[in-house]
């Protein structure tokens, strides 16, 4: 940059012989003129480029020239405003140049590299996201949101050090008042540095991730998790609301991640009519191989057919079985299917499934007593 201003700038003190009281306004307007033509041809060459790249299968080249466009077009105009003050300070015998210009240049330039270095990971960021989620349906997002997130405020943080240093202030002077001033800052931001460090936990110990879902038995927390971030964690609930919770709750509460159980268990009480107890038995064993054959039922894990209590009104078995699936909608499905064939297999043994009844038994004699005599 310093070459192409040196020799931008010699061209233009040739035409010095030329130059009259204003003619240093047409070398300024020239200035700009070019910068807005440079950027004009990066717009097209950029775009030429990205219609190649994006026909490729590579995602990184794609992500350089969405990162690169707008703050190469910064840079160019930053390089045409310094070089035309640079003329107008020349034409006026100022000393801006030195004193403001060349001090914001410097800056800019830091800027611009910084700015360009955030655009470049938040799209890394994306297509990491992105392949791995094609390679696999569990991708675990959450790692790589908190890792660029890191590299991000570090970015930052060195921008803003060396465009300190750039400026003339100390930084070894800044880092030791950050030392002594962070026990104040930490005093007065407790509940949001709590907040931080609880969500620093959640990216290191993953208890849950985005897209699980979660409940907690010790707060009204139940949904999915739709983002993590370093405040506060956003949870969609099955009405559909938000709910924005305090990272630092999550260290003071248990929760409970469904989304990571391997099977979905079924456990339900059937009864059948006192009159049926010599059906019972068969019952028991036809729901028992029904449950053994069926597909969807996971036999390695506890499977349960037994004859349960004498109820008021019924003689009650339980059935106590585990689903292979997880999902909720073929959860139900599936319980749904077992129910049905329960109730097959009960009609098939002639018996009927009780309901609450009441029997009466009527002492004869005392029926007899109760008549009127006849005279």
């Amino acid at each position: 940059m310093e070459s192409a201003e040196f020799e931008l700038k010699n061209w233009l003190l040739q035409l010095s012989f030329l130059r009259g009281d204003g003619l240093w306004i047409s070398e300024v307007f020239f200035i700009i003129l070019i910068a807005l033509l440079l950027d004009f041809i990066k717009k097209r060459v950029l775009k030429k480029v990205y219609q190649r790249l994006e026909k490729t299968e590579n995602p990184w080249d794609d992500a350089f020239i969405e990162s690169v466009s707008k703050p190469l077009s910064a840079f160019i105009w930053l390089w045409g405003i310094s070089i035309a003050s640079n003329v107008i300070a020349d034409a006026n015998d100022a000393s801006i140049y030195n004193t403001l210009v060349q001090p914001a240049r410097q800056v800019g330039v830091i800027v611009i590299l910084t700015w360009f270095v955030l655009r470049m990971i938040v799209r890394i960021e994306r297509n990491l996201i992105k392949i791995g989620r094609m390679r696999e349906d569990n991708y675990d997002v959450t790692t790589v949101q908190a890792i660029t997130k890191l590299v991000r405020v570090s970015v930052f943080i060195t921008g803003a050090l060396i465009t300190l240093q750039e400026l003339g202030v100390s930084v070894a002077g800044v880092l030791a008042f950050g030392g002594i001033g962070g026990m104040a800052i930490g005093f007065a931001a407790k509940d949001l540095l709590s907040n931080f460090f609880g969500g620093l936990m959640l990216y290191m110990d993953r208890p849950f991730v985005v897209g699980d879902w979660i409940r907690s038995p010790d707060k009204n927390i139940e949904g999915t998790v739709e983002n993590i971030g370093w405040r506060l964690t956003m949870i969609r609930t099955f009405d559909k609301r938000p709910l924005y919770v305090p990272n630092s709750t999550f260290a003071s509460i248990s929760v409970e991640n469904p989304s990571r159980m391997t099977n979905r268990r079924i456990k339900e009480t059937i009864g059948v009519r006192y009159d049926d107890v010599d059906k019972l038995e068969n019952i028991l064993d036809d729901v028992h191989t029904m449950l053994q054959q069926h597909n969807d039922i996971d036999t390695k894990q506890t499977l349960m057919v037994n004859f349960n209590q004498f109820a008021p009104s019924s003689l009650d078995f339980f059935i106590y079985t585990f689903t292979k699936t997880t999902n909720w909608v073929r959860y139900h499905k599936i319980k749904q299917d077992i129910l049905f064939k329960i109730i097959q297999i009960i009609e098939q043994h002639g018996a009927e499934i009780a309901f609450p009844t009441s029997t009466v038994h009527i002492n004869g004699e005392i029926m007899q007593k109760g008549l009127p005599q006849n005279d």
